[in-house]
């Protein structure tokens, strides 16, 4: 069938693994060309829901990491990027994690309050947090919302570190703020660019933004002085693995101070979703993108192990790395992030709880 939903990664819903029992329209089964385009298009606007979670710090013990919390102000992404390792945790929440996970987006507006209680809670202790350690925190509801920006207000008041994490060029709306947290390095931004080619972004990860807006962005916060690292990621194989040199290049001349990569790894219905999408939008090459990847994962499409799982492992991994480290060495000598500064933050703690009690005092006269 030919019939294509734009503007969405997957084109369909596997099953919860954590259902026992659900139900699902077999296209095949209706008479029609024109019904089954119905029953796919079917209801394609976004829904948004909210959600009230009792904390909004997730500990994060992955060595792979930079960083030890993580928040998320939404669940769910409507930037719809296929590979995405985050739609398995839509399950979690009794939704699907294909089309659900890019039309069911769950909304914490209590996220900012969350954060200053914890925060401002004496067993509290600084340490690396970033926003978005598993969905998109400027996505396109946050531009209504503005449930993020009021996570920064939070940060900044309290002089806490934070790290952001985006594909959204939303994030330039909060310059102000990033601006202030960088003047005192309190923050570091991470952009994702996959690609250089807007034709393949727009069907590998169609609401995101686009490669000009992206580059843009990355030059505009680094004007404004605020740390951009990059994230070339991720490298898939006949895909975008030979834009290596080209990606670090375009970011290194947009400003960018660092930059990283990850290759692929599909995991849960990951696989079954990117299958789906390389053999409807790549045929010629899909059998060669799928033995690929499964080359660095030890034949599989996905490789859970610490400390190999986000390079990979194998000849073409190696490959991959390579070609990195002579990037960096031609584009990024000499460039490196700053180092947040975590001192800060317990003087000003301090003094703000000092201020509320003081106000708490004189309310009961």
């Amino acid at each position: 069938m030919d019939v294509y939903v734009k503007g969405r990664g997957s084109q369909k819903n596997p099953a919860n693994k954590f259902l026992q029992h659900s139900s699902e329209v077999y296209l095949d089964d209706l008479a029609t060309e024109e019904e089954r385009a119905e029953e796919l298009t079917r209801n394609p606007k976004t829904k948004y829901i909210e959600v009230f979670p009792k904390t909004i710090l997730n500990k994060v013990d992955s060595p792979d990491l930079g960083f030890s919390w993580s928040m998320n102000p939404y669940q769910g992404c409507e930037h719809g990027c296929i590979y995405c390792y985050a739609r398995n945790t839509h399950e979690y929440w009794g939704y699907s994690a294909g089309r659900d996970f890019e039309e069911n987006i769950l909304v914490k507006k209590n996220a900012p309050e969350l954060l200053r209680q914890t925060l401002l809670s004496k067993k509290w202790k600084a340490e690396p947090v970033t926003i978005a350690g598993n969905t998109d925190c400027y996505q396109p509801a946050e531009r209504k919302l503005k449930i993020t920006r009021q996570c920064l207000e939070v940060f900044l008041e309290l002089q806490h570190p934070v790290g952001i994490i985006t594909k959204n060029s939303l994030i330039e709306r909060d310059t102000d703020l990033l601006k202030q947290l960088a003047e005192k390095n309190l923050t570091v931004v991470v952009l994702s660019l996959t690609t250089l080619n807007q034709a393949l972004k727009s069907v590998m990860e169609p609401r995101t933004s686009s490669v000009k807006n992206i580059l843009q962005t990355i030059n505009r916060l680094s004007s404004a002085g605020i740390p951009v690292h990059v994230n070339t990621a991720p490298i898939i194989p006949a895909i975008n693995d030979e834009e290596i040199f080209d990606l670090v290049k375009a970011v290194a001349d947009a400003g960018a101070v660092s930059v990283a990569y990850i290759v692929v790894r599909l995991n849960g219905h990951n696989g079954l979703l990117f299958e789906g999408w390389v053999r409807k939008n790549f045929p010629d090459r899909a059998n060669k993108v799928l033995n690929q990847i499964k080359t660095m994962h030890g034949g599989n499409l996905n490789d859970s192990q610490y400390g190999r799982r986000m390079k990979g492992d194998g000849n073409f991994a190696e490959l991959i790395k390579q070609q990195y480290l002579l990037a960096k060495l031609k584009f990024m000598s000499g460039r490196k992030l700053p180092a947040l500064d975590y001192g800060l933050f317990e003087e000003r703690r301090t003094a703000i709880l000092h201020k509320e009690n003081l106000k708490g005092q004189m309310e009961l006269f």
